[in-house]
């Protein structure tokens, strides 16, 4: 299947708001963003994290990092990026893995980033960017592994992993090309073209020559680690063409991406998978990062 014939436009203006919607394509949003709230204060009551961690001199460039319990070798770290469509959320409410993957041996950040529209798409990028050498300099401290970099995000999340494991800007921040081993993308935004003429714009701000620029699907690195994707079956036709898009790209240029099946989940409960040990998205996770079933 080639890009052009995955539809990201649709008919019409008013059809490409509904798609992507993601906030309005689930019975109760705030029922959902609960959920994170809850099992995230679940996992702060259990897992001691090392938190606000600075990763640069802006007020939200912070970051938490989830240990898990101390042995010989070092840890491989998964990094999480929150979604909320750039501009909402905050990583108080993302470490919904932590549990589950400490206990399997990895350690978990979880990434603040100065919202949209405070911040510009590409500061965004940027900083998450920054975010990543600072892990790579700063990790070992901690008992992580700096060459074991796994990155993920859910959503907005998802678009900013794309950008993560994009080429041409590790030179610039100190880091090897491969310091990213491996991604997980979640219902993401892979290109951002089609939101210039939506509501996402109005906080975006984005031209469509710039929307480019910012999309993942334009920007795939020559070699890459293992690229794992999902979008929930309860998800509107937009968000899985944003995956099955990217997916086609990714295996069009010769990289290597796997499809983890999710058709029981929407666009706010796929990342709650991951709290669950034995569900399909946390065994293939913690399988990329060369971790199996204990």
């Amino acid at each position: 299947m080639h890009n052009h014939d995955i539809d990201l436009f649709f008919p019409t203006i008013a059809e490409r708001e509904v798609q992507y919607n993601a906030r309005e394509s689930v019975p109760d949003f705030d029922a959902c963003v609960r959920r994170y709230a809850e099992s995230s204060a679940r996992v702060r009551t259990r897992r001691p994290g090392v938190l606000d961690l600075r990763y640069g001199m802006g007020q939200d460039e912070r970051l938490d990092l989830f240990l898990p319990a101390a042995s010989q070798a070092p840890a491989p770290l998964f990094v999480f990026i929150h979604g909320g469509y750039w501009r909402a959320q905050r990583k108080e409410d993302a470490p919904v893995m932590a549990e589950a993957f400490n206990a399997a041996g990895a350690a978990v950040a979880t990434l603040e980033y100065t919202l949209v529209p405070e911040a510009t798409l590409g500061e965004v990028v940027r900083e998450v960017r920054s975010a990543v050498a600072w892990l790579y300099r700063n990790v070992a401290a901690y008992g992580v592994d700096p060459n074991r970099i796994y990155v993920s995000g859910s959503s907005a999340g998802g678009h900013l992993a794309g950008m993560l494991v994009a080429p041409g800007w590790t030179a610039r921040y100190g880091v090897p090309d491969d310091v990213i081993k491996g991604t997980l993308a979640l219902s993401g935004l892979f290109d951002l073209r089609p939101l210039c003429d939506i509501l996402p714009n109005t906080w975006l701000q984005l031209t469509p020559e710039q929307a480019a620029h910012q999309s993942p699907i334009f920007h795939l690195p020559e070699r890459a680690g293992p690229m794992l994707l999902a979008v929930g079956g309860l998800e509107t036709q937009g968000f899985k063409n944003q995956t099955a898009a990217y997916e086609a790209a990714w295996n069009a240029a010769g990289l290597t991406s796997t499809r983890i099946p999710t058709p029981h989940c929407n666009h706010f409960d796929l990342v709650n998978e991951l709290e669950d040990p034995d569900s399909e998205l946390t065994r293939a996770t913690l399988a990329m990062m060369g971790l199996g079933a204990k």
